[in-house]
């Protein structure tokens, strides 16, 4: 076996080696010398990225069933973008001297003194707030090749989205090219989720999700977001 990274952002330093295993079956087997290595696909190669985890499915038999949320209660959309803050002086080693960032439809969270579900369960007043919106609070070409600069500064804030217990959500990671466009790893701790859809460029919300699969999709927990694109996930907030 043979990989490589993949490495979308530009100007980021990246592991440019190749990792090769050696995978035996126990039985009557004869190892032979290894073979060449294969034609592995360019480091930023984000065709053969996207296309390759986008053809994973679920085996959605009687044996591994699956239970994608059909009847949806809950529909976000999520911008998620790379984002800097001006440092005094220049001093940062950002671009132009800032700080990098990162944010949620446009806000960049902001570390509590302790921790979230320990207050929310403890009911413990203003530690964080409930105000992270739906939807994206700036609409604009997400994944346009020259972007205002006013768009790089996200706002501050600890905010979370409350569910009910046994709601379904339908989320779509829109990734952006604010600061730099970037494929992005998200993960939903405690949970896994049907990833429905995946494209390139800008989410439509009438077209799009003609297309999702809702037969046989992957069930993960961490998911690729592509870069300059979106991802469709779809999960039931069963976990107390």
């Amino acid at each position: 076996m043979a990989a490589r990274v993949y490495s979308s952002a530009l100007g980021v330093a990246y592991d440019n080696t190749t990792t090769t295993a050696v995978v035996e079956y126990s039985g009557k087997y004869t190892p032979t010398s290894p073979p060449p290595l294969p034609q592995l696909p360019y480091y930023n190669d984000t065709s053969a990225s996207v296309n390759f985890t986008g053809s994973l499915r679920s085996l959605a038999n009687e044996e591994h069933p699956i239970d994608v949320p059909k009847n949806i209660t809950n529909h976000f959309i999520f911008t998620i973008s790379v984002n800097s803050y001006s440092c005094p002086n220049n001093s940062c080693a950002g671009p132009n001297g800032t700080r990098l960032a990162a944010s949620v439809n446009n806000i960049s969270f902001v570390n509590p003194s302790i921790d979230i579900l320990q207050a929310y369960y403890y009911s413990i007043n203003g530690v964080f707030g409930t105000r992270l919106p739906n939807f994206p609070p700036y609409v604009f070409n997400f994944t346009a090749d020259d972007l205002p600069l006013d768009l790089e500064t996200p706002k501050r804030g600890t905010e979370v989205k409350v569910l009910k217990y046994n709601s379904t959500v339908e989320l779509v990671f829109q990734g952006t090219n604010v600061e730099a466009g970037t494929d992005h790893p998200m993960h939903l701790h405690g949970y896994s989720f049907y990833v429905v859809g995946w494209g390139l460029g800008n989410f439509d919300i009438k077209k799009d999700p003609l297309n999702y699969n809702l037969v046989d999709p992957p069930l993960q927990n961490t998911i690729a977001v592509p870069k300059n694109g979106w991802a469709a996930i779809r999960f039931r907030a069963d976990n107390p």
